[in-house]
């Protein structure tokens, strides 16, 4: 959930690292610091509590010409943003950033200040730090140092690390949290996210899960943990600079929501048949008699990820009438006593590929011998790499926080999964023609709703940015959503909001009713129509202040009421996904709140 950098070539490194930080930042942005050793061995480290901006301040006074450092951007877990909490940590001869954590740190602290090490933050850091030095010394080099002590501590880590008495060197190691080095000539780019990297190399070596390199300019030696050499595989990095950038748009989150259209037929591209009704999907590594098979999915995924499964369970679900879909949360399912049953395949999504619980799910059902298809964006990722096939979701960079584009790809491509399951079990080109037409036109009619309703979004969000409290409605394949967009909502503009299934009002949540909440009904023009509508007028009895979302065109009594233009009948529900999405948006503006990096909250969760 932080963000690591480290460089060391033949330029001056503070430049590039903070460069590297600031394209970091929506991993974490509690502080950040650079540290950098010249040819003597001289260290500057500089750190700042805050944003990469402030850290950018101080090195305009403290320039350095460096060719060798480390950077860090934090999202805090051992202590408050600080200073002193701040990466990178150092001790005796050892400098260090790292992300994860240390879970025996209190253990080797004990233990290191019977040693005489004193130790200035809170941090788990610092003590991984004060263990590497008491390993190093002149009779074992840095690396045997390193994996020392990485075989004494507990817990998840990619770090960084440099030795002041030997400045032609970074080791970089990682158990869990993912680290990535590019390679350009005379240069070695050390990150924890492929955009550092983009504009320097498009040569990357993705580090592995108990590895351990030593990286030169121009050139890396992989180890494993028992110091065994490995060979590296060095692979082309597929991005671009304009991918990351924002394109004249005031925030990612915005430009990202805008660009759904383009992202979901990315998705879709060469998977989609209309001349056979029919969807392919080249990744998954099953054949037809496995796929009839099949006969319970299980999706696992975290927030945003464990929506898109809900919603995409109850597609799946339509397709053929012998196949049962259980969708868990990945925090919750790692830690309990559950069962799998035969003839399961689990999905594992993750826009990021390296959320930490839905690894660890991973792990677990693959031990039980399930079947595990990773649907995820990041290519080169750790569930990429570990999972038995999948689909890429191909929605490039999602720089916000709060995610967008990647929930609407990841029910698509849950969707065009249960499509090739339904058509190996049998399911003629008729009975899904109406799926697979919906799914090829979804793109066109997202982008109707962005161009049409978007004015009027960002007017009703002036309306209700002063509200503290929201309920979200929604009943069927709009009731996921409504847990979508109450999520979105609480995330960047901090208004407690709280999705529901509109049926289940009744039975608790229509109490919280009254002047201090606003509600937001979704109201589908399907055969529940009536029975939304039924939710909507209970509420209006109570003086609740009703947004209305619809596809219908009757008219509906409610404070403010957005009507959605489609023909969409099926995937609607993605429709009013996106007007959400824009409400968030324009509230969390209206509020002054920032909206690509809201606080407490860091894009990758690799730490429980």
């Amino acid at each position: 959930m932080c963000g690591i950098v480290g460089y060391i070539g033949n330029r001056e490194a503070q430049g590039i690292l903070i460069g590297g930080l600031k394209r970091l930042e929506y991993r974490g942005y509690d502080s950040a610091g650079v540290a950098t050793l010249n040819s003597t061995g001289e260290l500057t480290n500089i750190r700042a509590q805050g944003k990469v901006a402030q850290l950018a301040e101080l090195q305009v006074k403290n320039r350095k010409t460096d060719s060798i450092g480390i950077g860090h951007t934090r999202w805090a877990t051992h202590g408050a943003p600080s200073v002193k909490n701040a990466h990178p940590h150092t001790v005796g001869r050892i400098t260090l950033v790292h992300n994860g954590i240390i879970e025996n740190y209190q253990d080797l602290k004990h233990i290191l200040v019977d040693k005489g090490y004193e130790f200035q933050s809170d941090t788990d850091t610092e003590v991984l730090a004060g263990l590497i030095d008491s390993l190093y010394s002149d009779d074992t080099n840095l690396l045997d140092a390193v994996l020392g002590a990485l075989r004494l501590v507990v817990g998840a880590y990619g770090l960084a690390v440099i030795a002041h008495d030997t400045p032609d060197q970074i080791i970089v190691a990682r158990s869990g949290s993912p680290l990535i080095i590019g390679l350009d000539d005379e240069e070695t780019f050390i990150a924890s996210d492929a955009s550092a990297l983009i504009g320097h190399t498009d040569q990357v070596l993705y580090l592995k899960e108990g590895e351990v390199a030593v990286c030169k300019a121009g050139d890396v030696q992989l180890y494993d943990i028992k110091a065994n050499p490995l060979s590296a595989a060095v692979e082309t990095l597929e991005a671009d600079m304009q991918a990351i950038q924002k394109e004249g748009y005031e925030h990612f989150l915005l430009k990202e929501i805008h660009e759904q259209p383009d992202t979901l037929r990315a998705t879709l591209a060469g998977r989609l048949h209309l001349d056979t009704m029919t969807a392919s999907l080249g990744g998954i590594n099953m054949t037809a008699e496995e796929l009839r098979a099949v006969k319970n999915i299980v999706i696992v995924g975290c927030g945003t990820a464990n929506y898109a499964g809900q919603l995409a369970s109850y597609f799946i679900e339509q397709f053929t009438d012998d196949i049962s879909v259980r969708v868990e949360i990945a925090s919750e399912l790692r830690y309990r006593s559950f069962h799998v049953a035969d003839n399961t395949v689990a999905l594992i999504v993750s826009q990021s590929g390296e959320t930490a619980d839905t690894l660890a799910c991973l792990g677990e059902l693959k031990r039980r011998g399930v079947r595990c298809l990773g649907i995820v964006n990041a290519v080169g990722s750790s569930i990429a790499r570990e999972v038995d096939g999948g689909v890429y979701v191909h929605v490039g960079p999602e720089i916000s926080v709060a995610s967008s584009k990647a929930f609407t790809s990841q029910v698509a491509a849950m969707v065009l999964f249960g499509l090739v399951v339904a058509q190996a079990k049998g399911i003629g080109a008729k009975e899904l023609a109406e799926y697979v037409q919906e799914l090829d036109r979804l793109p066109f009619e997202i982008e109707k709703v962005i161009n049409t309703v978007e004015d009027s979004v960002a007017h009703l969000a002036k309306e209700y940015a002063s509200y503290e409290h929201a309920l979200y409605m929604g009943r069927d394949t709009l009731y996921p959503v409504a847990l979508e967009g109450a999520l979105k909502l609480k995330e960047i503009s901090y208004i407690q909001a709280e999705g529901h299934a509109a049926g289940e009002l009744k039975h608790g949540p229509i109490a919280l009713v009254d002047d201090s909440f606003f509600e937001v009904a979704l109201i589908a023009d399907n055969w529940l129509y009536e029975k939304s509508l039924s939710n909507l007028i209970e509420v209006n009895a109570r003086g609740g202040h009703v947004i209305a979302i619809t596809n219908s065109q009757k008219p509906i009594e409610a404070e403010a009421v957005v009507q959605l233009n489609t023909d969409l009948t099926v995937f609607v529900p993605l429709l009013f996904n996106v007007v959400l999405q824009l409400f968030a948006y324009y509230v969390s503006l209206e509020r002054g709140n920032d909206v690509d990096q809201p606080r407490n909250l860091a894009k990758s969760v690799t730490v429980e």
